[in-house]
């Protein structure tokens, strides 16, 4: 009995356990379901999962040795974006536009006053002056900014006349108002163009002219950019690089609208060849953006399944501008990642997911040693300020501020391009302190001479001119010619060119060979040779040895060209010695002569050595020397062009340049007349003069002769090979750099 009364009491112990059981579970379905069932339900909903692009690192570039010459830097940077501030209900419609709440322009003032405060200086675009009486700045204004105004003014509609405090016409008999047109005669003064924007922007009556002038400023550049890229917000760019203590600031302060983002900007570890790598920049308008993305547009237009092998570019989106920058930019951009991003009602990240891993640039080695790009950069310096303290009138003083002079080094083996230097030159790591003041620099320091600067070759052409009338069968090595000094065109005794021994004194040379006419740079012999091989056939050899043709430089280079008669002329005798109208750039003059110790055999200049990884650990590219052309050129007459410039530095004038030169050499000098200023010098020589390693040419602008810029061969080639190796220790990756 007692079992049972036990048994009875324990079952009803579990049943009301279990009935207390149910009624808390019924009790929380029906708080979920019914009480928050609504709050629940939007939550699940408001789970939204967005597919974000991951930005990624632009690759490396390198030096031939690994040292690194171009990397990243991630610096702060301080935006403003309206939609972060605003929502739809402060949003003012006005004739389809939408113009900014005063919210708005309460949080980008004080946004602005704090950079203010911490010395941060910005610039609008908006042409009106900083204060009252308000006048247009047109005549400080440039073309752009012009074009980029009227398009404002097209886009808010506003008439040139009939203003008025409550209203704003549309545009009288359609005619739009062009930026070049307003002024306070228009109708549309700049003081009537502040109040439409005051209004028409929502600036409070309680700020300041000053604050409102600083305000609206920013918000043109707003506008402008929402129709420039064809978007419904573009952030304003305030500042970057900004400092961690603004940065502190902006973060405890709650400024509404600001954002602060990190980004990573090329950080320069040199102030050498500054030419040869170049810059980057955004892409500027849509019909730049078009042309870089067009061979993205043909692959999807042919349907091609993958276009993950070409890159699809924003209008924002940095890119080469010039220089190994533009060359290279399909290694050096990398490739962008995908990322799934999880997101609750309030924002709140709840998981993220990467698609598709971002991908870092390459790493860039070019061919170049920046130890000995310095040294070339240093000696041809240093002649070019020479050349300019031999100034002997005022006159020709204020003349030769603005000349320059250029030097290109490349490897007889493969014409790997070993320095090209241009003076007068500029740092990038100050490129935009530096922009105003040298872009207006008369000597245009931004001109690369070394691939865009051609000159006249003068006597530097005769070796290609002997080199020909040797192949030709016109003469063989033992040939000697009886020159006059007084050369005569057969046929014409009033055409005529004279060797330069002759205008010094009515001289000759007598009977020599090719060799010694390049020795002693017999304008007679190369006249005669130059009129028996005619011009065609001279020219078809100077395109053999690259001159007037593309060296296959990766950089924008200018051509040059070569001479072409008019009709019933005949320039042949004067090209065969390097005048008539032909031009040549330092790097084209350069790789002829190694194109010339290779016996003929042209191949491309380059600046691409490799490309790896970012990491090093993997070789993506490496360039192949790929030939040109071949002129097959006999050893004979590559042994007999090599004897007349290597007597020229041994017992030839130069000798007395070359006796401290550390190694063999061979050489030739050359002098080009332009105009009736002094003639450029011309200089072109390889060493060592067994076993050629490298070829070398400079030039100098009015250097007056191509033997006044010996002494900056001799520099060069003493430091290409003086005792020891040129260079240093490779930095490790994951080493910081200085």
């Amino acid at each position: 009995m007692e079992y049972e009364k036990h048994f009875f009491r324990r079952s009803n112990l579990l049943i009301a356990a279990y009935i207390v059981c149910l009624v808390f579970f019924v009790g929380i379905l029906y708080d979920a379901q019914i009480v928050h069932g609504a709050d629940y339900r939007s939550e699940s909903t408001t789970q939204i999962t967005t597919t974000q692009k991951v930005k990624t690192f632009r690759g490396k570039i390198t030096d031939r040795n690994g040292k690194v010459l171009v990397s990243n830097r991630q610096v702060y940077t301080v935006s403003f974006d309206p939609d972060l501030v605003a929502d739809e209900a402060d949003l003012i419609p006005a004739e389809g536009n939408t113009v900014h709440s005063e919210s708005v322009a309460r949080a980008m003032l004080r946004l602005l006053q704090l950079l203010r405060e911490q010395g941060i200086v910005w610039e609008d675009g908006l042409p009106v002056s900083q204060g009252r009486p308000y006048a247009y700045t047109f005549q400080e204004a440039g073309g752009t900014q012009r074009l980029r105004f009227q398009n404002f003014l097209r886009d808010r509609d506003w008439s040139s006349t009939e203003i008025t405090e409550e209203t704003k016409l549309p545009l009288m008999s359609g005619k739009l108002v062009k930026a070049f047109e307003l002024s306070a005669s228009s109708g549309l003064t700049a003081e009537d163009l502040m109040g439409l924007m005051r209004r028409e922007f929502g600036i409070p009556e309680d700020f300041t002219e000053p604050e409102a002038r600083m305000v609206l400023g920013v918000l043109y550049e707003l506008r402008l950019r929402t129709l420039e890229r064809n978007a419904a917000t573009v952030p304003y760019l305030l500042a970057e690089d900004v400092s961690a203590e603004l940065i502190s600031l902006l973060n405890d302060g709650g400024f509404s609208g600001t954002v602060v983002d990190s980004k990573a900007v090329r950080q320069y570890h040199t102030d050498y060849a500054a030419h040869i790598l170049g810059r980057i920049g955004s892409i500027p308008d849509k019909e730049a953006l078009a042309e870089l993305n067009a061979p993205y547009d043909a692959a999807k237009e042919a349907g091609e399944e993958d276009l993950s092998v070409y890159h699809h570019y924003q209008l924002n989106e940095q890119v080469g501008k010039d220089g190994a920058e533009l060359a290279f930019e399909s290694w050096l951009r990398g490739k962008e990642g995908t990322r799934a991003i999880t997101t609750d009602q309030n924002g709140k990240i709840t998981s993220e997911l990467y698609t598709i891993a971002p991908q870092p640039g390459g790493t860039v080695a070019l061919t170049i040693d920046i130890d000995f790009q310095a040294q070339v950069e240093a000696a041809l310096a240093n002649g070019v300020e020479t050349a300019k303290a031999g100034a002997k009138t005022d006159e020709e003083r204020e003349r030769m501020k603005t000349i320059g002079g250029a030097a290109a080094v490349v490897s007889v083996k493969d014409s790997e391009i070993l320095a090209l230097a241009t003076y007068p030159t500029y740092s990038q790591r100050t490129y935009q302190e530096d922009y105003e003041v040298l872009s207006q620099d008369p000597a245009a320091p931004y001109h690369n001479r070394a691939v865009n600067g051609a000159y006249a070759p003068g006597s530097t052409f005769k070796p290609m001119t002997a080199a020909a009338a040797l192949e030709e069968g016109i003469i063989d090595t033992k040939t000697k010619i009886n020159t006059l000094g007084h050369w005569t065109y057969p046929g014409d005794p009033n055409s005529h060119a004279n060797c330069w021994l002759y205008n010094s004194g009515g001289g000759r040379h007598g009977r020599i060979n090719v060799s010694d006419a390049i020795t002693v740079s017999c304008n007679y012999f190369f006249a005669e040779m130059g009129y028996q091989l005619g011009l065609d056939r001279l020219n078809e050899y100077a395109a053999a040895f690259g001159l007037g043709e593309h060296t296959g430089i990766e950089i924008s280079e200018r051509v040059g060209s070569r001479h072409e008669n008019a009709p019933g002329e005949d320039q042949s005798p004067w090209a065969g010695f390097g005048q008539a109208q032909q031009l040549y750039t330092p790097l084209q003059l350069a790789n002829y002569i190694a194109v010339l110790l290779r016996g003929g055999e042209r191949l491309d200049a380059h600046l691409l050595r490799d490309v790896t990884s970012y990491d090093g650990g993997a070789v993506l590219y490496t360039h192949e020397p790929q030939v040109l052309s071949d002129l097959d050129l006999s050893e004979e007459t590559v042994a007999a062009v090599k004897k007349g410039m290597g007597d020229l530095v041994t017992k030839g004038s130069l000798a007395g340049d070359f006796k401290d030169c550390i190694v063999s050499a061979g050489a030739k000098t050359g002098s080009a007349q332009v105009g009736d200023v002094v003639a450029n010098g011309v200089f072109v020589c390889f060493a060592p003069f067994e076993e050629p390693e490298i070829a070398v040419a400079v030039v100098i602008e009015q250097g007056r002769s191509g033997a006044a810029l010996a002494s900056i061969a001799v520099q060069i080639l003493n430091d290409y090979f003086a005792p020891g190796d040129i260079g240093y220790t490779v930095v490790p990756e994951g080493t910081l750099l200085p």
